[in-house]
């Protein structure tokens, strides 16, 4: 038998193996329990207590050039200094310097490193002083963030917060936070802006001396800023520089080349060019971060000088524009609008490169080009600059004098004002307008206003950014467009003018020569051809003067932008030196001096005046004058009729003429007896012409007189005039004792209506009738007066004024 109670210690033992699987059960539960609760009182606290990550879109904004570099920063609303980037625009040697010299471990640990932790706590307790810090990166960022303290509670609470951003962050994102706020000194934030504002370039080009600079600088901005403190900020980047070497992460040669480099000490300017446009894109994106332009940093430094000297020398409250544009892609290169930024007495807040002002004689290349499409003219059309009315519209040059017959070419080239208008006369200004206003050039009028013949000549409104891309169309194939800022912005773009009128007009203005250097006189070598044009607005209110090589195109305002008068500053004065000053700045192609080959809807051909046709050997006595001219398309446009049906005659006359008498027959006249008869063809001059024209002229294309006894044929119907007043080759002085001009009164005989005054060639004066004109010679020389009648016909007189 068992002993007494054998079997109930074998009950017991059986009862002690499920009591211990109770408490067991019930210590998981709690535990489970226990850490349910921790998550959820962490998950509450971070609701209640959210990490305090930036703001979306927040902080300042950088407008960048072509090369990345800054033109212009705006701070955020702290007066904060900070460029945002990403892990890739920031130099590989940054990256190692900054992990090694501060967190290995960033890449494993969860936002603190105990070993690092407790490694610094022993080296307090060994050494009662701060050997080396714990502080991981996910830390320093939570202080940033959070603006803790370096004490014991701040520690804490940098260690919440660096696993709180941990589990919400990815280490990419974390290692941003740092790049883009790690505290650089005063109110330079971010290693892209401390990069720029103590070395003067971008992040990614960093050296790796450089680079641990930058690295140790946010231990103590203050202390370390190369600006202020080389020597500090050279000691504490050798210590990054060693530690790189003890490590292994760079090489013993490495850090010796690196440690020759000096450090530094730029004064903390920030940047400030393009200024204008920077405003304007950002208004345009103003939640970007980082906006890219297409503009040339070293071009528009070196411009930004360029004006600002130019204009000291011009009168007060001057300002001026600029724009440089690639024609290949329209993309702007410098970007000017405005003398000084910032400047009240200039209006230096004004953007004038979108300014609506008058363009003076800008738009006459556009002009001509379209009459060349249309048929009208080819390079060497006879047009004529004399005073003319066109419907109570009476334009005059600037120089107030005129020319007589001019080629097209000669014309633009001399900015003629009243061949211009005649030309748009027949053109239309409507359509004239429209054209323009489709390939983006977009004339102003006042409201309710339709356009006129004025417009030609300045009276209208443009923007010098439209000028611009209009121009470009004569070295991109007669295509013109809308001028690009942003890399990502669209290529807007037009035909303006057939491929081969652009070529006609670029041709035109390119034979312009440079101001100061006549043709033969001077090589000018490698410097690129031209395609240049200048224009005063009414006033002197603006000067412009707008040129184009096969590469860029170049637009110069030069004014006050509250459009005050500017006297004896014009286009040709003020703007053209600082345009070709520009334009010989730019980078230069082997083929920009050699004249590019027409296209193939261009020719040339040898062509003659009056008539403006190609010259035919049959017919040597129509071709008073031989001239090599460029048409399109094979169409040689004759000579334009005289809008004025009174003053309009056939361009030929065929004429039957007794070579004896010298005399012609009209129609129905028979010969006299044992006369010589012979057919001739004359060619005849504009009417208006003939003021100017020799005496050889003048024989080729006047008709013999009527042989006696014929009829009236008509060809004499123009009533001559004759000047009275003054003899021929008279010689005039001074009154004795007189301090006065001589003065002379004169009368046109013979004239009914209308009579213009020309002196030397200049407009001076009108009358009406017999009635007389007075006019003082103030100049002593030889002068020439000319009097014009409505119908055509003209008288003139040669005087000598003493001294």
């Amino acid at each position: 038998m068992r002993p007494a109670g054998s079997e109930c210690r074998a009950c017991g033992s059986g009862v002690s193996r499920q009591g211990v699987k109770r408490p067991l059960l019930r210590s998981a539960k709690r535990l489970a329990i226990g850490l349910l609760s921790l998550a959820a009182l962490a998950l509450a606290l971070d609701r209640l207590f959210p990490p305090p990550l930036p703001a979306a879109g927040g902080g300042s904004t950088v407008v960048l050039a072509r090369d990345g570099s800054p033109l212009r920063a705006f701070p955020d609303h702290d007066g904060t200094w900070r460029y945002p980037v990403s892990v890739e625009d920031v130099s590989p040697l940054y990256i190692e310097a900054l992990l090694a010299y501060e967190d290995r471990w960033f890449w494993r640990h969860p936002g603190v490193n105990p070993f690092a932790m407790a490694r610094a706590a022993g080296q307090w307790l060994m050494h009662r002083r701060i050997v080396s810090g714990g502080s991981t990166l996910s830390m320093q960022v939570a202080r940033i963030l959070d603006g803790t303290g370096h004490d014991l509670p701040g520690k804490l609470r940098q260690m919440l917060r660096a696993v709180q951003l941990e589990a919400h962050l990815s280490k990419r994102e974390i290692l941003e936070l740092y790049l883009d706020h790690a505290p650089f000194g005063g109110t330079i934030e971010g290693v892209e802006a401390a990069s720029w504002a103590y070395l003067g370039k971008p992040a990614a080009s960093l050296s790796r001396a450089e680079a641990a600079l930058l690295v140790v600088l946010p231990q103590a901005p203050s202390r370390l800023r190369p600006d202020r403190h080389a020597a500090a900020a050279r000691a504490a980047r050798d210590k990054v520089l060693a530690r790189m070497a003890a490590l292994g992460v760079w090489t013993p040669a490495q850090v010796r080349d690196a440690a020759i480099e000096g450090v530094s000490a730029r004064r903390l300017v920030p940047p400030l060019h393009a200024a204008l446009l920077a405003r304007r894109l950002r208004q345009q994106a103003p939640h970007a971060r980082r906006i890219g332009t297409t503009i040339d940093a070293g071009l528009q430094r070196a411009l930004e000088a360029r004006v600002a000297n130019y204009l000291a020398h011009l009168p007060a409250r001057t300002s001026a524009a600029l724009l440089v544009v690639d024609n290949a892609s329209l993309e702007a290169r410098a970007y000017i609008g405005t003398a000084a930024f910032g400047d009240a007495a200039r209006m230096g807040h004004v953007d004038m490169v979108r300014a609506w002002r008058s363009p003076g004689s800008t738009l006459k290349p556009f002009l001509y080009g379209l009459a060349l499409d249309d048929g009208l003219i080819h390079s060497e059309s006879l047009l004529i600059d004399a005073p003319q009315s066109f419907d109570d519209y009476r334009p005059g040059n600037f120089g107030l004098a005129f020319n007589g017959p001019v080629g097209a070419a000669e014309a633009l080239r001399l900015s003629l004002n009243v061949p211009a208008v005649d030309l748009l006369a027949r053109v239309g200004p409507t359509r004239f307008a429209a054209r323009l206003a489709r390939a983006g050039l977009v004339l102003r009028l006042p409201r309710g206003v339709e356009p006129s013949l004025p417009i030609i000549l300045g009276g209208v409104g443009v923007r010098l950014e439209d000028l611009a891309g209009a121009y470009a169309a004569f070295n991109r194939g007669g295509i013109a467009g809308a001028v690009r800022y942003r890399p990502d912005a669209p290529l807007t773009e037009r035909r303006l003018l057939s491929e081969g009128a652009a070529w006609i007009v670029r041709s035109m203005l390119e034979a312009n020569p440079r101001p100061g250097y006549a043709p033969g006189t001077f090589d000018p070598g490698t410097r690129p051809r031209v395609a240049w044009k200048t224009g005063t607005s009414y006033g002197f209110r603006d000067a412009w003067a707008v040129g184009a090589t096969r590469t860029h195109t170049v637009a110069v305002w030069i004014g006050r932008p509250d459009g005050t008068p500017l006297p004896g500053q014009y286009g040709a004065v003020t703007a053209l030196p600082l345009m070709f000053q520009v334009i010989d700045s730019l980078p230069r192609q082997p083929l920009a001096a050699v004249p590019q080959p027409p296209p193939a809807s261009v020719s040339e051909v040898e062509i003659c005046w009056p008539l403006g046709l190609a010259y035919d050997p049959a017919r040597p006595a129509l071709c008073h004058e031989k001239r090599d001219a460029w048409v399109l398309d094979g169409v040689i446009p004759p000579t334009m009729p005289e809008r004025d049906a009174s003053r309009w005659s056939a361009g030929v006359l065929q004429l039957r003429v007794d070579t004896r008498q010298h005399a012609r027959l009209a129609p129905g006249c028979k010969p006299a007896r044992g006369a010589r008869v012979e057919q001739r063809e004359i060619a005849r001059w504009p009417s208006l012409a003939y003021p100017w024209l020799s005496t050889t002229q003048h024989r080729q294309s006047t008709p013999p007189p009527l042989a006696p006894g014929c009829p009236d044929d008509g060809l004499d119907a123009v009533q001559p005039i004759r000047i009275d007043g003054l003899a021929d080759r008279a010689t005039l002085a001074r009154a004795p004792n007189s301090t006065q001009p001589p003065t002379v009164r004169l009368r046109a005989l013979g004239a009914s209506g209308e009579v213009l005054w020309l002196v030397d060639g200049r407009l001076a004066g009108a009358s009406r009738g017999a009635r007389s004109f007075e006019y003082a010679f103030e100049q002593p020389g030889d002068h020439k007066v000319t009097a014009i009648a409505a119908g055509g016909a003209f008288a003139e007189l040669r005087l000598r004024v003493l001294r």
